[in-house]
């Protein structure tokens, strides 16, 4: 099946170039690591305050 979807990818056009950029891309954003509840509290509130009155 993999050398099929090689082929295929022969013929459609697509380099070893854009399969290694596309694996490395989901590579990247396939990380669930970070913590999206944190984005739920707006960014003003998230920064530290710089200027102390």
């Amino acid at each position: 099946m993999e050398r099929i979807q090689k082929l295929f990818e022969l013929l459609a056009g697509i380099s070893a170039e854009e399969d290694a950029r596309l694996a490395r891309a989901k590579a990247i954003f396939a990380d669930n690591r970070w913590d999206a509840t944190a984005l739920n509290v707006p960014a003003c509130w998230r920064r530290r305050q710089r200027i102390s009155i």
